[in-house]
Parts: structure tokens; sequence; C-alpha cells
């Protein structure tokens, strides 16, 4: 019997030797069809650091690839693009956390290849755009449903370990619904130079500007998507530029404006504290993750909250929120907050009462249910 994420341990943690519902490998579960060869692969971990993570995960990619070249040379482009997806995926779990190093620079190429190798025979097919934002320029993935007239779009947001060839299925995801889409990396990760700063909203603006200028898309039905910090992102853009978001999906996200309790806040610095332990860098080097206390916490809630930032009063398009009750990294109230103090009918939301960290094993029910709501409020 072929083992379902269902079937997995439910975990809200970030252990990487754990394959669990909820815990660390949450973010690529739903690309990946075999669990038992990622548990395979995860039993034969011994340390994170780049030098013993990175040839697991290389080597993984590989053979994957490999397949890949063989389904392509056969003219199996369905089987290809499957294989190089999955090789694709495991290159994403080798780079984590992002390109902090060579080794991981050189894994995060791999990762870019492959992806670019399963997007070769796409129909319709997948334009490579870059994008200028005061003199920097970042690239993102453009596609668009075939259509005699302009459609809808949404910009998809990526959060701060996860890049834009990991969301590539949200793109997907948009063509069934008739959306054109505008796939990019978050501030500070991948292939955009900006820094992971407030005032990087800047770069979002930019990026949903080049979309709304497509001849594909009509500029006056253009929404937004994101995940985790791109959840995040996706309503400091809609406050920022409300005449230009129509609507808005946030997958989890944090700060919104909600404060913890003592007991949550408790509970969140512990989480992050257990995260800081894993180095994912170079042997002896420093956590990839930084430590955490409530000083901190409050100190990013006064820069970054979009209360902080006055924007939750800017956000008067649709918007639904997304997330699992046990999220401990975007705590769940963030939700309740823009419930209680949104416009009357305008804002929704789907809690998912048994699921952590942006609800990744209700994946199937939440991202074609996103698109579908995007295409409907954008008309």
């Amino acid at each position: 019997m072929i083992k379902r994420v269902e079937d997995l341990e439910y975990r809200t943690d970030e252990d990487p030797f754990v394959v669990a519902r909820g815990g660390f490998y949450r973010r690529w579960l739903s690309m990946i069809d075999d669990l038992e060869e990622l548990e395979r692969i995860v039993g034969g971990l011994e340390k994170t650091t780049e030098e013993h993570w990175v040839p697991v995960w290389r080597a993984a990619g590989k053979r994957h690839e490999d397949d890949g070249d063989r389904h392509e040379a056969a003219g199996d482009f369905a089987a290809a693009r499957k294989a190089y997806l999955l090789a694709k995926t495991y290159y994403a779990i080798g780079r984590f956390p992002g390109e902090i190093s060579p080794m991981k620079a050189g894994i995060s190429a791999d990762c870019a290849r492959a992806y670019r190798k399963a997007c070769a025979h796409l129909d319709p097919p997948m334009e490579v755009m870059d994008i200028t934002c005061e003199g920097k320029t970042f690239r993102a993935h453009f596609r668009a449903p075939k259509s005699d007239t302009p459609v809808a779009a949404v910009l998809i947001m990526c959060g701060s370990d996860v890049f834009k060839e990991d969301r590539g299925w949200a793109s997907e995801r948009a063509l069934e619904a008739g959306l054109a889409s505008l796939v990019m990396d978050a501030p500070g990760t991948g292939e955009n130079p900006f820094p992971w700063v407030p005032e990087s909203v800047k770069a979002w603006v930019a990026a949903i500007d080049a979309l709304m200028a497509r001849p594909e898309v009509d500029a006056n039905r253009v929404g937004a998507f994101g995940i985790s910090r791109g959840g995040y992102s996706v309503m400091q853009l809609a406050g920022t530029a409300p005449d230009k978001v129509r609507a808005v999906v946030a997958n989890a996200g944090h700060p919104f404006g909600y404060r913890m309790t003592d007991a949550e806040m408790a509970a969140f610095v512990e989480a992050r504290n257990r995260r800081s332990k894993f180095v994912f860098g170079p042997e002896g080097g420093p956590p990839s993750f930084p430590t955490w206390s409530v000083e901190k916490e409050n100190e990013i809630f006064d820069g970054w909250a979009l209360s902080s930032l006055g924007l939750v009063d800017r956000i008067t398009m649709p918007v639904l929120m997304i997330n699992g009750k046990e999220d401990h990294l975007a705590p769940i109230g963030n939700i309740y907050y823009m419930l209680d103090s949104g416009p009357v009918g305008m804002r929704s939301a789907r809690v998912y009462p048994d699921a952590g960290h942006c609800a990744f094993e209700h994946y199937r029910d939440w991202a074609p249910a996103s698109f579908r709501w995007l295409a409907e409020k954008l008309g």
C-alpha cells in the first residue's frame, strides 16, 4: 500500500531527521509522491551540516534528473517532467535554507537547471521575465492561458526558504482557474537582490506593475497569492498598493497585528530557538537561524507588523486567509486579528484544526480552492 501524507506522524517542529506532517519536510511533501523513498533518504542522514547534507540530496536529485534525461530522449515528455520536478525538489531540500555558502549555491544551480528542464515542453510555455526596480534586476516566471482576450492574473509570492522553482505548482493551479501568473522570489532569496526589510515591498510593487503591463493580462483584474512569509508579503503589498491588488490569498503570514499572550509568546520563542539549534551551513559554522527572544520578537513586531506600518485599514479588497490552528511560526491569532479589524464581508478564512504551519497536509484542499476563489473575485 502506498504511503500517504495522512499516514505520517503529526509534529509541529523543525526536526530534519523525521518525516512528519507539520514537520520540517512539510514544505515539500506535496511535491513528492513516494514518501517511502523520502523516508529512506532521511533515514540515511547523519548531520545537517552541508558537507553531509548536500551530497545526500544531490545524489537523490541526480538519480531522478538522469531518469528525466532518459525519458526526454525517448520522447516521453510527461514522464521526463515528473522526474525533473522530483529532482528539483530533492535539490531544493539540499539547498535549504538558501544560498548561504558556495556549496549551497552549487546545489541551488542544480535545482534551477532541473526546473528549466521540467519546463522545457510546457504548453502554454513558461517565460522568464527580468524585472527592474531602482536599478536592480530580478528574475520571475510568467505563464498565461491561451486566450483571445486579456485575462485576470495573480502574483505568486515565495517565502523565506522556498524559491520560485518550488512554486511552479501554483502557476499550474492558476492556469487551471484560467489565470495568468507571475512567480518571483522574496527579497533576500533566490534571484531577488533586494534585502529583506519592510521597504523592499517596492520589489513586489515593481513585479505587479510588470504583470499588469503584460498584453495577456487585464490590468484591472490582478490579485496576489502567498504562503508562509509570502503570506505576510501579500498582505503588505495589498496595503501598500490597494489600487493594484484586487484580491488576496494569504496562507499563514506574521506579524499582522496580533499581540500574543505571554504563554503564546513563550511557546513561539521556544519553537524558534529549537529551530536555531540546527546548522545547515559549513561544519563549525553559525546556526542557520538566529536565536530568538521576547525582546527580539517585540522589535520585529514594531518594525514589521501591518498594524505598525499603518496598512491594516488599507486592505479593503477581498481577502482569504488560510492556516493550521497549531502553527508554531505564524500564530493563528494573526487571522483572527484581521477578521476582527476588516470591513464586513470582505475577509474570510479557512483554519484547519489538526494542522500546523501552512496546513501543507491539506494542500489538495486549499490549493485548488485558493485559485478558484481568486478567479471568482477577480471576475
